[in-house]
């Protein structure tokens, strides 16, 4: 590899660092000024690269010119920023005093709206937009072609970044975003007007993030995946630059963007006489760069440690044991859930329902014990279901385990993987622990999906099928039901004992938990060991159950499955993460054969529970049962 051609892909990389900059520098700056980690941020960058697609040819149409282009891209942004103002005032501005968990949930479920809107909207293919006006065409820069918009979007980003930087220096708006990063009650206590400064903030960071994907017309068409694909980059950038650093934001940007390039430049490498094709790693490079950089510095290149004091706010209301009332609930459930099998003589889907509703509560269950008892909220949960979903399937159809042996062996691996990681992660608070196993979860899913000769890549292992007597539906549901009475007993026990105790201390104030003589660190990762296991174990039957496993067990999409679960049905109850995971898999099977836009109607869905219920279906059951 030549240096020419190693420079010339660092130079190509300045404009993806640009498109990564900019959505990422929105998000900065309303988590730094609202603290609600938005989950729809790259919603907006989605539409606003489907806005640029539909205004930029009509614009031309209409005044003809560059002027229909560079119209468009601008007309995008303004309508992006009045629609995040808009959902500002209607949505967010109603639950800012609700957990900041819940408003993630809200904004997760304002993220299934969008996307099924831009589906209704603009349809399922993808939308080429016009090339850039005098920008189309090319140079030559060291033997190679390099497009003049790429030179044009590099040119950008530190533009957008001074900018920025001069609004929030020189400006009475940026003095008031600056002072509420640091301190907003201080800045609700001299008079300011926090709901419009809010709005404004909102307003800015969409509007931006319409902007990057206006920007990218040129380069790539506008299609539904690119609001979680974007999210994932943006929550990297703004995590390695330090949660509020625009600077930092850019220079992480700068560094993801030109990792990427550098492993497209490598190529094939030979490592130790095996030949390695680097340019695998772009899959998953900005996750081993926010890795690496949490590891050695927990709150990101330019970001501020927080002060270790007591935890503000409301503490969550403690634990107690079932009443009368409540274990004859429960005793009732098992009942049905225990006769199922009965069910299925006169309605043959009963079985298949009630499996996937009880390895959801496992999964459920084992998330619970982090976020619940713990405080710490898994962004990358999926990883130990999907660990222990391979490695069962690996010894079941590679290794000819019997069917005991072969679960046994997932959850061995899971187990594994969770000492390993959790390692790490306990030692992060708040958003750098989510996003640290995040990063984790994702460097597994490019493992899993790279390892052809181990895991069958894109494709998978099939043929996971249990030996008798759990090759039946009813057999496989009968054990996966006691597999899961029986985690969710020990996380039970666990939880009202001793070591439950010390893991709630260090959630409600590490400060004092440590003084008490609580080492927190080895009590969090004893009970993230614990969860990824009983993780595995869900995963594990979850192979069976299928018959095959994929990547897709390990995805993104299957961690926030695991987070909406839980908040769902209440953080802060043991019964909240089954309430949950039955709730969500019944709206999930029901909705989706309803109708295309099954993702809308399970956000709206979502939405009504969280305006009605801020802490939870099982938070909203114990007050009507204490107001009745």
């Amino acid at each position: 590899m030549s240096f020419e051609s190693l420079l010339f892909q660092a130079v190509n990389g300045l404009a993806s660092a640009s498109g990564l900059f900019l959505v990422a520098a929105g998000l900065s700056i309303i988590f730094g000024v609202t603290r609600i980690v938005n989950m729809a941020h790259g919603s907006f960058y989605m539409l606003g690269l489907y806005l640029a697609v539909t205004l930029a040819p009509r614009l031309g149409e209409a005044i003809g010119g560059p002027l229909g282009f560079w119209g468009g891209i601008l007309g995008a942004a303004l309508v992006t920023a009045a629609l995040g103002a808009l959902v500002e005032i209607v949505l967010l501005r109603r639950i800012y005093a609700a957990p900041e968990l819940y408003q993630l949930l809200a904004t997760f479920a304002l993220l299934l709206i969008i996307n099924d809107a831009a589906l209704y909207l603009w349809g399922p293919e993808d939308i080429l937009g016009p090339r850039a006006p005098g920008l189309s065409g090319s140079i030559e820069f060291l033997g190679r072609r390099l497009p003049q918009y790429d030179i044009f979007l590099a040119l950008i980003g530190p533009i957008i970044l001074i900018v920025l930087h001069t609004i929030l220096l020189r400006t009475r708006f940026g003095r008031l975003v600056r002072a509420a990063t640091q301190d907003r009650e201080m800045v609700a206590a001299l008079g300011i007007n926090e709901a419009w400064l809010f709005t404004a903030v909102f307003a800015l960071g969409t509007g931006i993030a319409g902007l990057g994907g206006a920007l990218q017309m040129a380069r790539e068409p506008a299609n539904l995946a690119l609001d979680l694909s974007v999210l994932g980059d943006a929550f990297v950038v703004v995590v390695v630059g330090g949660m509020g650093s625009i600077h930092g934001a850019y220079l992480a940007a700068l560094l993801v963007a030109e990792v990427k390039a550098l492993c497209t430049a490598l190529g094939m490498v030979e490592v130790a006489g095996h030949a390695f094709n680097m340019s695998r790693l772009t899959l998953v490079a900005e996750f081993l760069v926010m890795a690496v950089v949490l590891v050695l510095r927990p709150h990101g290149l330019f970001g501020r440690p927080q002060p270790l004091v007591a935890r503000h706010g409301e503490i969550a209301v403690p634990l107690v044991p079932l009443g009368r009332q409540g274990r004859f609930i429960v005793l009732a459930v098992l009942v049905i859930f225990a006769g199922v099998p009965l069910f299925g003589t006169f309605a043959s889907y009963a079985p298949v329902l009630a499996l996937d509703m009880v390895i959801a509560a496992l999964f459920a269950a084992s998330l619970h014990l982090l976020m619940g008892p713990g405080g710490l909220a898994s962004f990358g949960h999926a990883a130990y279901f999907g660990l222990g979903a391979y490695g069962t399937a690996y010894a079941a159809t590679v290794l000819g385990l019997p069917t005991p042996l072969a679960f046994a062996a997932g959850m061995a691996t899971a187990a594994a993987g969770a000492l390993l990681f959790g390692w790490f992660c306990v030692r992060l608070e708040g958003v750098y622990f989510a996003m640290l196993t995040l990063a984790f979860a994702q460097i597994v899913w490019s493992i899993v999906h790279q390892w052809e000769e181990v895991t069958g890549g894109s494709n998978g292992l099939f043929g996971v099928w249990p030996d008798a007597p759990f090759d039946t539906a009813n057999g496989l549901y009968l054990a996966a039901l006691a597999i899961t009475l029986a985690g969710i007993f020990l996380i039970r026990r666990l939880a009202f004992s001793p070591f439950g105790l010390a893991l709630r201390a260090g959630r409600d104030s590490r400060m004092r938990a440590e003084a008490s003589g609580i080492a927190v660190e080895k009590v969090r990762w004893l009970a993230f060991a614990i969860a990824g296991t009983l993780c595995g174990a869900a995963g594990g039957l979850f192979a069976f159950a299928k018959g095959s496993i994929s990547p897709e067990a390990i995805s993104v999409g299957r961690s926030i499955d695991g987070l909406v679960m839980v908040l769902l049905g209440g953080v802060h109850s043991l019964m909240g993460p089954l309430i949950g995971a039955g709730g969500l898999t019944l709206l999930q099977d029901m909705v989706m054969r309803e109708s295309t836009y099954w993702r809308a109607l399970l956000g709206l869905l979502i939405l009504i529970v969280v305006m009605l219920f801020p802490a939870g279906i099982a938070g909203g059951l114990r007050q009507v049962r204490r107001a009745a």
